[in-house]
């Protein structure tokens, strides 16, 4: 029996450049640059009046459009789309809290700290933490530390 988990997230722009890559399973640089490039391809041409859930290879990809950026999560298919459709919502909303209306600069200049949100709440592939406001706080312990 496999387990449910995330197997990775993108956010990538209109463009297809990659801002933000996390893998939660192993793979080859070459079939990262092959996802990627996919995922790009399946997302940004999709009719926004279809679903944000789309069928990709043996899984399915959950994305999301904020301004000019993609973020996407692929999971397996017996997942709950809207859970992970509401997770990009929450970590939008907490990259918002940080950098006051997040931009695609943002997400280059402070990857550091992109990805460390994102650890807050994804361990291992898995949602581990859905409440804003105890992200934001550890968040802020953290800052406070440095």
């Amino acid at each position: 029996m496999s387990r449910k988990q995330i197997r990775f997230i993108l956010l990538q722009n209109r463009q297809g450049k990659t801002r933000l890559a996390k893998y939660y399973i192993p793979l080859e640089d070459s079939e990262k640059h092959k996802l990627e490039f996919e995922v790009h391809r399946l997302v940004v041409n999709r009719d926004p009046k279809f679903t944000n859930f789309v069928e990709f290879r043996t899984h399915k990809v959950i994305y999301r459009r904020y301004a000019g950026l993609f973020f996407s999560m692929c999971v397996d298919v017996t997942d709950n789309e809207l859970v992970y459709l509401e997770s990009i919502h929450l970590f939008v909303e907490i990259l918002d809290h940080f950098f006051s209306n997040v931009c695609e600069l943002d997400l280059v200049f402070n990857f550091h700290k992109v990805y460390l949100i994102l650890d807050e709440f994804i361990l291992a592939g898995e949602l581990q933490e859905t409440s804003k406001k105890a992200i934001i706080e550890r968040m802020g312990e953290l800052e406070r530390q440095e």
